[in-house]
């Protein structure tokens, strides 16, 4: 599931309403372009879903290959058909990805993978895959927001591998947060599609909305091959008010 973080609706066309509802403004790939850099190197996308974020990925300059589980691969394919900048579309997991040693300058992924309490396996075949130098760049939700009201069951997740002492953090990696929104064109739709995506708690959320937007904080733990040791000192996220404070009642931090 790299689209989304959330389920999507059998329904093809209420499913394609609600991914142009979530970060409309496009701030998760911008922000993994700014941690690859990936604009003309070559990026793994794993489990790449439909291809939307690839697709977004393609469009800031990634020669791109995409990676899918062989009973979604076919489907893959046919969606990537047309999209200029994907050059490959395998079959392959994040534990094996089947790709060459040294043949990627960045590895994504987006919700699905590097979710267990010590996913050490996925990162090593990162690491194989990836060039001196390469760049992994893992997104998860971060929690804190309307999203975690709508869906509370991704709190604990979300809030233990933030932590100073989480395994990310402790490994190697950083963290950037993006506060990235659903955007809706007005109170009906929000409720339409929050409702939707998450059911009861979805509409009493969108009924709570004080302008037809809800908000939906992203990480992206991120790390250069090879990566040891805990994240340096912390600093405030970007473009978060002065003394912000997540559901611990803790400051939001982004560790770089």
């Amino acid at each position: 599931m790299s689209d989304a973080p959330f389920a999507l609706p059998a329904d093809a066309s209420l499913a394609a309403r609600l991914l142009a509802a979530f970060d409309a403004d496009g701030k998760i790939a911008r922000g993994l372009a700014a941690l690859g850099p990936i604009e003309g190197r070559d990026v793994v996308l794993l489990d790449a879903d439909r291809g939307l974020r690839g697709g977004q990925l393609a469009a800031l300059g990634a020669r791109l290959t995409l990676v899918e589980r062989p009973d979604r691969v076919d489907a893959l394919r046919a969606a990537a058909a047309d999209v200029a900048g994907v050059t490959d579309v395998r079959t392959g997991t994040a534990d094996a990805t089947g790709l060459p040693d040294a043949s990627a300058d960045v590895v994504v992924t987006c919700w699905s993978a590097f979710r267990g309490p010590s996913p050490i396996g996925q990162v090593a075949e990162s690491d194989r895959i990836l060039r001196p130098e390469g760049r992994l760049l893992v997104v998860h939700d971060y929690g804190r927001d309307d999203h975690v009201r709508m869906e509370p069951a991704i709190a604990d997740d979300t809030v233990a591998w933030s932590r100073r002492d989480g395994w990310f953090l402790t490994h190697g990696f950083r963290i950037r947060v993006i506060h990235t929104f659903w955007t809706f064109a007005d109170g009906d739709e929000a409720l339409e599609l929050l409702g939707a995506a998450f059911g009861g708690r979805g509409a009493l959320v969108a009924d709570d909305l004080p302008r037809p937007r809800a908000s939906h904080n992203v990480a992206v733990y991120h790390r250069t091959r090879g990566g040891v040791g805990p994240s340096p000192t912390d600093r405030p996220v970007e473009g978060a008010s002065r003394g912000s404070r997540g559901a611990s009642g803790r400051p939001v931090r982004d560790h770089r």
